[in-house]
């Protein structure tokens, strides 16, 4: 009977350790027996694919892309010569700079005052008045010398006198060129009479 007492023992040992260490001694069975209610909806739950474990289905917009998902194979070359076609950005302020001198008409003059002033009319017969000193007309675009970089040289207004406006323009990047010189005339009737 020592032996039976000793082997109660120990088993009473081995659940008081298994509970005290955290087990569950509800879950242990008999390798025969079946598993008690707790466990068998765990098995279910185990079987059954979570939401999180689901595979979701891919759009045609999760490939698109965009600033952060950039193809590293994709050419930008086309971009690179758009940009280069571009008209170059004045650093200055130019007025009437999508017309041409040509296309601008003078139709009066005020020349009693500091700068004097000018009034020129564009192709939509709308008037625009300038000032010495003021860039007008669309600018040129200039290939540089040695470092081959483009920039505009546009028209400045000169002088303003009684019956005409002078324009120049100057290039900064060849000063050795002398300076372009425009007049127009506030009546070019005028001057046709005097050829």
């Amino acid at each position: 009977m020592n032996a039976r007492r000793a082997f109660s023992m120990a088993c009473a040992l081995c659940v008081t350790a298994s509970v005290a260490c955290g087990d569950d001694p509800t879950t242990s069975a008999p390798a025969g027996a079946s598993a008690p209610r707790k466990n068998r909806k765990d098995a279910a739950d185990a079987e059954q694919p979570k939401a999180e474990q689901r595979p979701v289905a891919a759009s045609p917009i999760d490939f698109a892309e965009a600033a952060r998902w950039r193809d590293p194979f994709a050419s930008f070359a086309g971009e690179f010569a758009r940009d280069a076609k571009k008209r170059v950005k004045s650093q200055r302020e130019v007025v009437l700079d999508q017309y041409t001198l040509d296309e601008l008409k003078l139709t009066g003059l005020v020349t009693g005052i500091r700068p004097a002033r000018a009034m020129l009319i564009d192709p939509t017969k709308t008037g625009h008045v300038v000032h010495e000193g003021q860039f007008v007309g669309r600018p040129e675009v200039v290939l540089g010398g040695t470092s081959g970089a483009e920039y505009e040289i546009n028209w400045r207004v000169d002088r303003i006198r009684d019956n005409d406006i002078v324009f120049v323009r100057e290039d900064p990047a060849n000063p050795d060129v002398p300076t372009a010189t425009r007049v127009i005339p506030l009546r070019p009737e005028d001057v046709v009479a005097a050829r």
